[in-house]
């Protein structure tokens, strides 16, 4: 369950505001009754008068009052499965989180902007599932195939190079990981985009993208960073504190390198593109999606949450129509139960 208009909860401070009055009334009227005169004349002038039915009154205009206010919030309620047919493509999503990425030569920083562009590019697939591969020096599983592209997001965020033990940059073994998402009897189109700055400390990524193109896989590659480069700067509590330094004690400037992301996508007849400009590069995707030809299978998802705010308005504005006959005079088989003691 969840409300859908949580800043209507502090209206609930008017249920003790009501019963204050409510209770500061009853005590004005004993008070001006008592100076009138005697209680116990004063209720024999009135034998008709109940002193059940005011309590009953405030008790439905409360309740009344309680669900006018649930109604306002709006509690949404959705916890049904169902599985439904969706045709689409099955992607993964391969981001480079090496140490490198965390240049700012692009900004914020090159893994930033990757998880950008792969949360927007989330936000335009329509019915396509979706996986998640993090890797630097070796590749990480962060999320299996799914539908479910909220997960998806939040396990996006949730990616640093602290994720991944090895560091340096091993594009055959992002593309390798990748390869085992994809189930090899499924007819469904397999497309792996892969995000990285380029710079390979490995060697067989060529042949690893040969090796995926024989398994039916496209590989889109996106390439983040500058050709002039940038330092890599070393946080601490969201300080930089310093710059990685190589083995000789120098500043490493690192740069983005096209070229190899290129060859690997033209080993499976894919594409590659900057990942300077987050149009360009939603356009790029959005057209190479269009020409891919798309699968039906079936999906597991959750049903959408309900909104449940018309039962409760109906039902406050059902205890508002029964307060209108609600008199205080006694109720003539109430009287004959006296649970009061008020006769004498």
């Amino acid at each position: 369950m969840e409300l859908d208009e949580k800043k209507y909860l502090f209206l609930f401070i008017l249920i003790p505001i009501v019963v204050c009055i409510f209770l500061f009334n009853m005590y004005w009227k004993r008070r001006t009754q008592r100076e009138f005169g005697d209680l116990e004349m004063v209720k024999k002038l009135s034998p008709e008068k109940s002193v059940f039915k005011p309590v009953l009154k405030i008790v439905v205009i409360l309740l009344a009052l309680t669900c006018l206010i649930i109604g306002l919030v709006n509690p949404k309620i959705g916890t049904k499965m169902e599985t439904v047919k969706r045709e689409g493509i099955d992607i993964v999503f391969a981001v480079d989180v090496s140490k490198s990425m965390l240049a700012e030569d692009v900004v914020p920083s090159r893994l930033d902007k990757s998880k950008q562009l792969v949360s927007q590019i989330i936000n335009q697939l329509g019915s396509d599932r979706i996986g998640i591969v993090a890797y630097a020096g070796s590749a990480f599983p962060v999320l299996p195939i799914t539908s479910d592209y909220s997960v998806a997001k939040m396990f996006l965020q949730s990616m640093s190079p602290g994720m991944v033990s090895s560091q340096g940059t091993s594009l055959d073994e992002a593309i390798k990981l990748s390869s085992t998402y994809f189930d090899e009897k499924s007819k469904t189109s397999k497309l792996l985009i892969l995000i990285s700055d380029g710079e390979d400390h490995s060697e067989g990524a060529s042949a690893a993208a040969e090796e995926a193109n024989k398994l039916g896989m496209k590989i889109i590659t996106i390439g983040v960073g500058t050709e002039k480069g940038g330092t890599i700067p070393l946080k601490e509590n969201g300080v930089v504190r310093g710059y990685q330094k190589d083995q000789n004690g120098e500043t490493v400037i690192t740069k983005l390198n096209q070229e190899g992301l290129k060859t690997i996508a033209k080993a499976t007849k894919g594409g590659y593109v900057y990942g300077g400009s987050t149009k360009e590069v939603l356009e790029y995707v959005k057209n190479a999606l269009n020409n891919i030809q798309k699968t039906e299978f079936e999906a597991t998802q959750m049903a959408e949450f309900q909104s449940q705010f018309q039962w409760f308005i109906g039902f406050a504005f059902l205890l508002l129509f029964i307060d209108i006959f609600l008199l205080e005079r006694k109720t003539n088989w109430i009287k004959e139960l006296d649970l009061f003691n008020e006769k004498k």
